[in-house]
């Protein structure tokens, strides 16, 4: 049996040298995490797919991770749409496929094929789905992940069980595809099967052309906040415009607005221009 009283008391440090002693591994523990470089959360070049907008990749460590379901969630007119064309224009880009199943008669309407082939995306190179509801959604994205040859597919925000977003997920993994979902909210099941969730705001308005009544919608500022990160560091912010891609738009300084968010006695949300 260990003999206590045979150890002498000077072999044990006093209480204050511990408590600088620990004091001093959590200072040192903390500088070396604060220190860690960015490369160490950067995502490999294969397992991305990137936006072209810089500072939106940046902070999601190069770009949108493949093999994982993707929310752009926030209002109509946020940008949400504009990220997901421009993910969709990399997936058409080099022989590449993309896959746009969308409900024209549901909230989130459908895209505009011009303003698609304006941003990039390759038209021929695009499978657009119009779908009824969200079963013929899911359907549709089971049969487009398993044929695992679309690199991006773009569904909009609907309501389904764990087991069926288990599915998506799974066909996503093995596919090796990006699954974008858009829409205002993700459900709680979303929110737990999705491995990357980015937030997009309106943040400012720009006009360019003439003032007044003349002038013409050049783009939207948004902003754009990582929610959930399973590969990164979540909870960072990126702001980036995103253009009207219409072409022959006048020449002229583009001028810039700050959209305010107005909430009325009824609850409901909206977003007007700061004069």
């Amino acid at each position: 049996m260990f003999d206590y009283h045979s150890v002498p008391m000077s072999a044990v440090p006093p209480l204050d040298s511990r408590r600088v002693a620990f004091a001093g591994l959590r200072a040192a523990l903390s500088a070396e995490q604060r220190s860690t470089a960015p490369e160490a959360f950067t995502l490999a070049e294969e397992s991305i797919v990137r936006s072209g907008l810089g500072d939106l990749d940046v902070v999601l460590g190069g770009g949108f991770p493949r093999s994982a379901i993707v929310t752009l969630e926030g209002a109509t007119g946020s940008g949400r749409s504009a990220v997901a064309a421009r993910l969709l224009a990399t997936a058409t880009a080099n022989g590449g496929l993309g896959a746009l199943i969308e409900t024209p008669a549901g909230s989130e309407g459908a895209f505009y094929p011009p303003a698609l082939a304006a941003a990039g995306v390759d038209l021929d190179r695009l499978l657009i789905v119009h779908a009824n509801d969200a079963m013929a959604v899911a359907r549709a994205a089971d049969i487009v992940l398993r044929s695992a040859a679309f690199g991006v597919v773009v569904i909009p925000m609907i309501t389904l069980r764990a087991t069926a977003w288990t599915r998506l997920g799974s066909l996503t993994h093995h596919a090796n595809a990006v699954l974008i979902v858009l829409g205002e909210a993700a459900s709680d099941e979303l929110r737990y099967f999705a491995s990357l969730r980015v937030r997009v705001r309106a943040a400012s308005v720009h006009f360019a052309g003439s003032q007044g009544l003349f002038c013409t919608l050049a783009g939207i500022g948004s902003e754009a906040t990582v929610l959930k990160h399973k590969r990164a560091v979540p909870g960072k912010h990126a702001r980036f415009v995103c253009t009207t891609f219409e072409a022959g738009a006048p020449l002229g300084s583009v001028r810039e607005r700050a959209s305010i968010a107005v909430v009325h006695e009824s609850g409901h949300t909206e977003r007007q221009l700061a004069l």
